[in-house]
């Protein structure tokens, strides 16, 4: 029997929509290129083809580094309607890195951008292995008509990558249906006939089945830029109308921290969306104050399980603090050291449905580990409620253990974070890994303000319980945090908080 091709990704996301609505926008780039969901479509079939032609056939592992969005956009597209697999590159890698991981993941071909040509010059002879190399800016002049479709369902679409503490990235599988059961986000989020969804150059990557595949498959305009940094964010969202953002709460503590903003016209965000990092109620009061009109998300997934839980958080449907409920069609629950499953208590976090991964590619050791029957078990920490709401309180590695009694370095930031002149607060357990940990507290001070160890102690006793109160405060210039390809800050870096001052 013949596969629909709607179990093809590249031909329900994209394919789909130029069928529905060809002349709806569905991509603008930089402020400079346009694409109709017909044009988009044709244009990604023309790179199809020049695959095709290439000699790319089904199943052919294709390493991509890319920097440009749009060419992000197109390749990982045109890979999945003639069922290549991607192997999603991280174009902030080191070189070796580079190296050790195409040859890893059993890459054939690799495709890449102008951005990255002296890399690749530079990693190309050490890659025997890889045969076919492809400026994308060859692909652009095969046909437009729709390619023959491979990849279906349960076939591999792309290998996306998470970074651990040591060795390697390991090499995650979605397939073509776990990537579609991501792209329905949407399902549970209001969104318009004029909706508009802005992003940076986090699309490589797991960025890409968790955010362009949803805007595309929700049939709103995607607004692609390679900037997402503070500054271009308010350029782009009047210019854009943008309507919908999916960031970490981090991004608005630097956008709201200089009066630049301040004349900028944001009325057209009706939602944000926050994960990566615990929100506060301070910070979720900043952002309400500046942008009164839009409903704020709080969401959690990991690249093995992307955007699993969702809530809005400003309204009071969901808790502040906790990331809501399993979306439409997956299932979260949490359980203890013995693997039962427990009820607002503190245990391992397991998220189990159709956009989970297929595994660890080459990892057999790894997948048993963390896939146990339909769930995902990553390392989590957290509680759900009787009424399913899930509380996220971190890895192990971050939470802290005083009195017996975790406790999520959040709610001591957050304490600390609303006392006047705080801008930003890190909590760490110390020793790493003990049995019984002290907290330790690091506080930037607001531009203008002194802060003073002694007196935040004090302040904290009398918000904190024992366990959560801090036996050790620095003061610090700024915290450290990782990278964000988007050009704003990224992740709070606790384990260097504990290098730096534990």
């Amino acid at each position: 029997m013949a596969r629909s091709p709607y179990g093809n990704y590249g031909h329900a996301i994209l394919t789909a929509g130029a069928m529905r609505t060809p002349d709806r926008v569905a991509l603008t780039y930089c402020g400079e290129r346009r694409f109709t969901y017909d044009e988009l479509n044709r244009d990604v079939n023309r790179r199809a083809n020049a695959l095709l032609a290439a000699g790319i056939t089904p199943g052919t592992r294709v390493a991509a580094l890319l920097n440009e969005t749009l060419r992000v956009a197109e390749s990982y597209l045109a890979h999945a309607k003639i069922g290549a697999v991607t192997a999603a590159l991280n174009p902030f890698w080191p070189e070796q890195t580079l190296r050790d991981v195409v040859a890893a993941s059993g890459c054939t071909a690799f495709v890449y951008d102008a951005t990255v040509e002296s890399v690749v010059a530079r990693i190309r002879p050490s890659l025997p292995d890889v045969t076919t190399w492809i400026d994308v800016r060859e692909l652009a002049d095969g046909s437009d008509e729709e390619p023959p479709l491979a990849g279906f369902g349960d076939d591999p679409l792309a290998l996306y990558y998470t970074s651990g503490t040591t060795g390697l990235p390991k090499a995650v599988v979605h397939t073509h249906a776990s990537s579609l059961a991501t792209a329905q986000i949407w399902l549970d989020v209001p969104r318009g006939p004029d909706s508009v969804f802005g992003t940076g150059a986090i699309i490589w990557g797991i960025g890409f089945p968790a955010i362009v595949g949803p805007a595309l498959y929700a049939g709103m305009r995607l607004v692609l830029e390679q900037d997402w940094g503070p500054a271009n964010f308010l350029r782009v969202v009047p210019r854009e109308r943008v309507t919908h953002v999916s960031q970490i709460p981090s991004f608005y503590s630097a956008l709201l921290a200089s009066p630049e903003h301040e004349d900028v016209d944001l009325s057209s965000i009706q939602v944000i969306m926050l994960g990566g990092e615990p929100l506060t109620a301070t910070m979720l009061d900043r952002i309400k104050d500046r942008l009164p009109g839009a409903g704020v998300y709080s969401y959690y997934g990991q690249t093995e399980a992307p955007y699993t839980c969702m809530g809005r958080v400003d309204d009071g449907s969901t808790p502040l603090g906790s990331s809501g409920r399993a979306r439409t069609g997956n299932a979260v629950r949490v359980t203890d050291h013995r693997g039962n499953r427990v009820i607002d208590e503190v245990g391992e976090i397991n998220l189990a449905g159709p956009h989970r991964m297929a595994g660890y590619d080459g990892l057999p050791d790894r997948t048993a580990e963390v896939l146990r029957g339909e769930w995902y078990v990553g390392g989590d920490l957290g509680s759900v409620s009787a009424d399913g709401v899930l509380r996220v309180l971190g890895r192990k590695e971050d939470a802290i253990l005083k009195g017996g009694v975790w406790t999520q370095p959040a709610a001591i930031e957050e304490a600390a974070s609303a006392l006047d002149g705080v801008a930003e607060a890190g909590a760490v357990g110390v020793p790493e890994g003990a049995q019984e940990q002290r907290v330790l507290l690091a506080v930037v001070p607001r531009a203008g303000h002194t802060l003073d160890p002694s007196k935040l102690a004090l302040a904290l006793a009398d918000r904190l319980p024992e366990h959560q109160r801090p036996d050790h405060i620095v003061v610090a210039d700024e915290l450290p945090h990782s990278q964000d390809a988007s050009g704003g800050p990224g992740k709070l870096l606790r384990r260097k908080i504990r290098e730096l001052h534990g």
